[in-house]
């Protein structure tokens, strides 16, 4: 469903609603007007939260995957709105919360990642600091915070939440006469430089990653899945059946990093990969249970990494490697990047507005098919196959 098929919903002699998946829906009533919902069952009941007018089917979308989240931490989103609405008690209008949810409220639509980032900060930093005042927050407070954040998810992390609350209070520190961030250069624990990776699979470590997988259920097969796609791990793990049509996966601007939907054609491998899942009765792909996503991947790589022998790599490796078995492979370079949702740059992503179908199915072919001699070579002597010049 896209913004131009919602406006062309007709309504009906009564109000009628159709559902977009992750518990939201569109109600169309008599006189033509949409309003978009958010529906989930708490404690036996039922409940209905209606969105605010006028947005748009992304933002949306983005609405109830904060939602969708709140639950899974078992927050009632209602309550929630009703508190983050609520005339904020004296003072508390320069709390670090309250600076936060007016950052995101203005800016956070316009920023890639603004709901993980609002997530990242609820979770490392807003419930420990959430409620002081914004001006009273020191820089050792900020530090031993990210020394607690380091100890517990690594240095990254530690890093992310940083930056991403470096923004937060820069934005407060441009719009207030006397507020200075404490925030200064040297607080950082890594290198972005140096955490760049290169990181590939060799062919030995494909093999015993593809043969782990087979018994590693739904994360066995999302792996799988990813290597044969080319796609990120959170596209993979989120994918909803509505996105599926035929040998097509649509990827919706909502959920693609370059904010366009991005038709992914899938190969006959892919498609088996998908096949021999279990059928869940919920609107997620990857589930263990239907209702959420597929998750706890830190969790789940451990025993996994345990099993089939390979240390030292993470799930976004598996995107570089497929990318480079397709330079391997001699797929062209444009088709390449196509597959991996990368948009073409300047004058010839203005005029090329061909969709490329044709040339992506060829290209995840051949991925499919190198994968399959590596995993399953021939008998007798394995010749590797020879790098493009």
């Amino acid at each position: 469903m896209t913004d131009l098929g919602l406006k062309a919903l007709k309504p009906g002699p009564k109000r009628y609603e159709v559902p977009l998946g992750n518990r939201l829906y569109i109600e169309v009533h008599p006189s033509g007007r949409r309003r978009f919902k958010f529906r989930y069952p708490l404690a036996g009941d039922r409940h209905n939260i209606t969105l605010e007018p006028g947005l748009t089917l992304a933002a949306a979308k983005q609405v109830a995957a904060d939602m969708n989240y709140e639950l899974e931490r078992g927050i009632d989103p209602k309550a929630a709105r009703q508190a983050r609405q609520a005339p904020p008690a004296a003072g508390a209008s320069d709390t670090l919360r309250q600076i936060a949810n007016e950052y995101f409220g203005r800016i956070g639509s316009k920023l890639r990642s603004g709901a993980r980032g609002r997530r990242m900060l609820a979770e490392h930093v807003l419930a420990h600091l959430g409620d002081r005042p914004i001006a009273g927050i020191r820089r050792s407070e900020i530090i031993r915070r990210c020394d607690a954040i380091e100890d517990q998810n690594g240095a990254a992390m530690a890093d992310a939440v940083l930056d991403l609350l470096r923004r937060v209070m820069n934005w407060h520190a441009s719009r207030s006469d006397d507020f200075t961030s404490p925030i200064v250069r040297g607080m950082r624990r890594t290198n972005a430089r140096e955490r760049v990776r290169s990181r590939i699979l060799t062919d030995d470590e494909l093999r015993a990653i593809w043969s782990a997988a087979e018994d590693a259920g739904q994360f066995g097969a999302m792996l799988r899945f990813l290597l044969l796609t080319c796609a990120r791990r959170d596209e993979a793990a989120r994918i909803m059946r509505a996105e599926l049509v035929g040998d097509l996966w649509t990827l919706p601007a909502a959920r693609n990093k370059t904010k366009v939907d991005l038709e992914r054609p899938l190969s006959g491998a892919a498609r088996a990969v998908l096949a021999g899942l279990p059928q869940l009765a919920g609107d997620y792909v990857f589930s263990s249970d239907g209702v959420k996503p597929l998750g706890g991947f830190s969790r789940r790589k451990k025993p996994f990494d345990a099993s089939c022998g390979v240390t030292g790599w993470v799930i976004h490796d598996l995107r570089r490697t497929a990318r480079s078995l397709m330079s391997r492979a001699g797929v062209d370079s444009d088709h390449a990047e196509r597959c991996l949702g990368h948009v073409l740059p300047g004058v010839r992503g203005v005029y090329d507005r061909h969709h490329y179908r044709q040339e992506m199915l060829c290209a995840y072919e051949t991925l499919a098919a190198v994968i399959d001699r590596i995993v399953n070579p021939p008998a007798g002597n394995v010749v590797p196959m020879p790098a493009r010049g």
